[in-house]
């Protein structure tokens, strides 16, 4: 069956007359009544009755008109959802790591559905690592993410709209905050607060201090700013963080590197050369264009 025929089946159904079903669906009655006399073949059953000039659902016929009313009611909002997605409307799954949570993401979503053209499209958000993220864009989980750069994702555009600069995070107590500025070595004296190991600040730390051949002692383990800068207030340790408002809030001292220039870029990523709806698409030009300026 067709759905053609379901919808010519339910106008017939509808007005109980074939000739005035045929001039509503614009067809001629010869081809509407063979149109039925097919499916009522093809279901082994009699759906119509002829009552005079008229006709009625017979038993098997009214239970097929319920069936046909929630196919073709569903049909209907499918065909509405389409064009939304195709027009202004639309949905978009993004994922980001928990730095850009506090006010990135919120600001840069805001900034687009304040366009009066992108007012109807929904987002879904959701905050993981980087390496979580990536397993999500391929299968299609997200349409956008927000993290660090990955090496060896030839299918992945990384595009950079975010550099942050390290800092380190002391207790207000604490014997640094007597410097204007804090060495590398610096890190090692002290009992340290890193990023949890599986993401990307985290590995961007540690290959940092891999690099610099710093033997620091990591006590504990977060997922962002926020989580660090707590601990470092109450003590626990001192923390090499990327500076964000998070940081700034905190009821810590914040003292830069002396011996080295470190920043950490953070990247919008998505899939190359797959198709995209138009509300992505145009979120993705957007942060492109205007999303580097926050």
């Amino acid at each position: 069956m067709t759905l053609n025929q379901l919808e010519y089946f339910q106008k017939v159904a509808t007005l109980q007359h074939f000739r005035q079903a045929a001039e509503l669906l614009k067809i001629s009655q010869p081809s509407l009544s063979r149109s039925m006399s097919l499916l009522e073949e093809e279901l082994g059953l009699m759906l119509f009755e002829h009552q005079g000039r008229n006709v009625v659902l017979t038993k098997s016929g009214r239970v097929f008109l319920e069936h046909v009313n929630r196919i073709l009611e569903e049909v209907h909002i499918a065909e509405h959802k389409m064009k939304q997605l195709a027009g202004s409307g639309g949905h978009i799954d993004i994922a980001y790591v928990f730095p850009l949570a506090n006010y990135y993401i919120p600001h840069t979503v805001r900034s687009f559905l304040d366009i009066d053209h992108n007012k109807h499209v929904t987002f879904n958000f959701n905050q993981t690592h980087t390496a979580d993220m990536i397993q999500g864009l391929k299968s299609d989980r997200h349409d956008v993410i927000f993290g660090s750069f990955v090496a060896d994702e030839p299918d992945i555009s990384f595009v950079p709209i975010l550099n942050q600069n390290m800092v380190v995070i002391t207790p207000k107590e604490h014997p640094l905050v007597q410097k204007e500025s804090v060495c590398c070595s610096d890190l090692t004296d002290y009992p340290l607060i890193g990023y949890d190991r599986y993401s990307g600040l985290g590995g961007f730390t540690r290959n940092f201090y891999k690099e610099k051949k710093l033997n620091v002692n990591i006590v504990c383990e977060c997922p962002d700013e926020n989580a660090i800068a707590a601990l470092v207030a109450e003590d626990f340790g001192i923390a090499l963080v990327a500076r964000v408002d998070a940081v700034d809030q905190a009821n810590v001292t914040v003292l830069p590197l002396a011996d080295a220039d470190l920043t950490h870029t953070v990247y919008m990523g998505y899939i190359r050369d797959k198709y995209q709806i138009p509300a992505v698409k145009r979120f993705i030009q957007f942060v492109k264009r205007d999303g580097k300026a926050y």
